[in-house]
């Protein structure tokens, strides 16, 4: 396996390593700890896996595809930037699922291939991500009792 393709292995298990390693940190370090039970969970399964993907890029084991282009990571970056201004802003303050919505619809209109300009590309659109905010309403608040956070709105 050549350097480069090691590389576009290494970059992005790194990556994932440092954001499963946050998200265990905060897991673990928030209060009240009952609020963070579900969270905690998730983020050591989060991070066990983000340690085997790292050992095996590190390791070159990672035979999968050739890793990410320069051009594939720029089509990627209007997702990256508005998960950013989901997870840092919006989520604390229009609250978890107002912002999960409009980010959820947002992502999905900027990679669907659909038109945007006919109305009924948008209404699938809306009634998609409605439908699956509600299932995680009922997934979170209801099934799981996990406290998200609140913002101007629900």
């Amino acid at each position: 396996m050549s350097q480069t393709v090691r590389m576009q292995h290494l970059i992005p298990a790194t990556l994932v390593l440092v954001l499963a390693g946050t998200v265990t940190w905060l897991s673990f370090t928030r209060e009240p700890a009952d609020a963070f039970l579900f969270p905690r969970i998730i983020s050591v399964a989060m991070i066990l896996l983000a340690l085997w993907n790292f050992a095996r890029a590190a390791l070159g084991l990672a035979r999968v595809g050739a890793g990410f282009t320069y051009t594939q990571l720029l089509r990627l970056l209007p997702g990256v930037v508005v998960m950013c201004i989901y997870v840092f802003f919006a989520a604390r303050w229009l609250g978890f699922y107002t912002a999960s919505l409009i980010t959820f619809i947002t992502i999905f209109a900027l990679y669907d291939p659909a038109p945007h300009n006919e109305v009924k590309s948008w209404l699938k659109r809306v009634i998609v991500a409605a439908a699956f905010i509600a299932i995680m309403y009922l997934l979170f608040a209801v099934l799981l009792k996990v406290q998200t956070p609140r913002g101007l709105f629900l």
